[in-house]
């Protein structure tokens, strides 16, 4: 069985990277660009090879599904980048294969406002895709970039189920019958993405959750329960959202950018935005034995706990990553 826990926004450090090893947390997908341009990119990634370098014991970079198990085979986390705003490509479809070539395999089509490509799940009117974003679909599938619409709005994540040759991804997320939070997903959207092969990841991030921090353990595994009965255990894993360490100075430029000059409260807040505490059964890297028990606790089999720990994704990374052949 593997973990793989596909979202991850962490104050990055090696007190956090030995979590993950004593957690056995074999691959995580880490947010590496909220609003950057592909020069702030390219930054990032620069960072993160000085992170490979320094703690090579405990991490290496992921690229592909082949290297989870190299991972594991040496007792190290693999790490593989996305970005949760098309902001990195700019207005150039090209910069989608360069930044493949740099590591990148998720982009989320659009985070909480519209973006060339799609329109993002705080905005009134959702017209779908634009004529960028099929074309930037359509090359996406070609060099093989996940398609992430955890941030979209419903047209435009149907849309974009429907559009791609190949399965897209909600990588953290609730639905929306369970929690209706703005940013968890209804029932026909999960029903697109499910139904043409993709997966979604469940969130432990509070504002995702019902009853916030004081979720219990059995309340979101009943979840779980619910939504695989509907579409298909096989298409779901987990997507923690995980934040942690951040200071709450980080959900301003998440949320706001350079968009605005104002605070974006955004969700779940009612004054200036923070982080809110993590449930006590998560709260850190540590914790994902917690979710498997629960799993296990509420009626998953052994197969089933292993898919949703981790194989799911496996597999989806496997056939994913790659060019079409």
């Amino acid at each position: 069985m593997y973990r793989i826990d596909c979202l991850q926004f962490a104050n990055w450090s090696e007190s956090i990277f030995s979590e993950m090893r004593a957690g056995q947390v074999d691959a995580v997908h880490v947010t590496i660009a909220y609003h950057e341009s592909f020069r702030e990119t390219v930054d990032q990634i620069t960072a993160w090879n000085q992170l490979f370098e320094r703690h090579s014991d405990l991490i290496m970079h992921g690229t592909t599904a082949a290297d989870i198990d190299v991972a594991r085979e040496t007792n190290r986390t693999a790490i593989f980048f996305g970005f949760q705003n098309p902001s990195p490509i700019e207005a150039d479809i090209h910069l989608v294969q360069i930044l493949h070539t740099l590591g990148a395999r998720f982009m989320q089509l659009s985070y909480n406002n519209q973006s060339l490509l799609a329109t993002g799940c705080y905005e009134a009117e959702d017209p779908g895709i634009t004529r960028m974003g099929k074309e930037v679909i359509r090359e996406m599938n070609r060099v093989g970039m996940v398609i992430d619409m955890s941030h979209s709005a419903d047209r435009s994540t149907i849309e974009a189920a429907d559009l791609s040759e190949r399965p897209i991804a909600i990588t953290h997320a609730n639905p929306h019958a369970w929690h209706p939070a703005l940013r968890n997903k209804r029932h026909e959207v999960i029903q697109a993405v499910t139904s043409r092969g993709g997966m979604m990841g469940f969130s432990l991030y509070p504002h995702h959750l019902r009853d916030k921090s004081e979720c219990t353990v059995e309340s979101f595994c009943q979840m779980v329960a619910d939504a695989a009965a509907t579409y298909g255990a096989e298409h779901f894993g987990i997507g923690s959202d995980l934040c942690q360490d951040q200071p709450d100075s980080i959900v301003e430029w998440m949320r706001v950018g350079r968009w605005t000059k104002t605070v974006d409260f955004g969700e779940g807040s009612a004054s200036a935005p923070g982080f809110p505490a993590q449930p006590d059964w998560f709260a850190s890297n540590l914790d994902f034995g917690n979710i498997e028990q629960g799993l296990h606790d509420i009626g998953f089999d052994d197969h089933e706990v292993a898919g949703l720990m981790g194989d799911n994704w496996y597999r989806f990374f496997a056939d994913s990553f790659g060019p079409i052949a």
